[in-house]
């Protein structure tokens, strides 16, 4: 699973990501992005790559804006077409990417406890998370944007590191980024795959990162193993 990540700046995503359309421009960039907190996201609009903000934890369409009380930060690539919650937005083609530096996961150590890593791409200086984003428009007639980010099965790096459940983010590559936001969805499939072991680095940090209170640069630091 993806359960916390590293955001840019979004100047660095409008740059990288070639954003036209933004209406992010109040974010602060987020060295421990957390659930249901207010995030970038990047999709496809109007024919042009639109940049905005969106609720992380997607609520479905029929859901009325009321959060649904399972998990909507991840979404199985092995359930994008049967699950309820994702099949709607699949079907619909709102596909977007989530900017990151890097993301968290957690290795279970053999006496129970977790030890926190932050994993990279050494291939690319921001990360193009794929996701999955939706509208849902609450009793009141507020419309409520959010995303979820998509998960598969992991690596080998990521194999070692997320022990417990053996998952991953889908992370786009450079060349995948213009047919997942604005392909085909045949095309767009094919650009979820398992992101190379060996374009990727990992390193352990401090359990600091376990609390989504502590937000600063500090979190990167890798720390010795003893």
């Amino acid at each position: 699973m993806c359960g916390r990540y590293v955001s840019p700046s979004v100047a660095e995503a409008e740059r990288y990501f070639q954003v036209h359309l933004m209406h992010w421009r109040e974010y602060e960039q987020s060295f421990n992005v957390a659930p249901t907190g207010q995030v970038p996201v990047v999709r496809w609009h109007d024919a042009q790559r639109e940049g905005l903000l969106m609720r992380w934890g997607l609520i479905p369409y029929f859901a009325h804006g009321v959060p649904p009380r399972y998990g909507t930060i991840n979404a199985m690539i092995e359930k994008l077409d049967t699950a309820a919650s994702w099949r709607g937005p699949w079907t619909r083609g709102q596909r977007c990417l989530l900017p990151a530096l890097g993301f968290y996961e957690w290795h279970v150590l053999p006496d129970g406890t977790r030890r926190p890593y932050y994993v990279t791409c050494a291939d690319q200086p921001i990360c193009g998370l794929a996701g999955l984003w939706d509208s849902s428009r609450g009793d009141n007639g507020v419309r409520i944007l959010s995303c979820t980010v998509i998960t598969l099965p992991a690596n080998e790096l990521m194999r070692e590191i997320h022990n417990s459940q053996q998952r991953m983010p889908a992370i786009l590559a450079a060349e995948d980024i213009e047919t997942w936001l604005a392909g085909t969805s045949v095309d767009a499939r094919a650009a979820l795959k398992s992101y190379r072991s060996d374009t990727m680095v990992a390193h352990p940090v401090s359990t600091r990162v376990n609390s989504a209170n502590n937000d600063d640069a500090q979190l990167l630091q890798a720390i010795a193993i003893t």
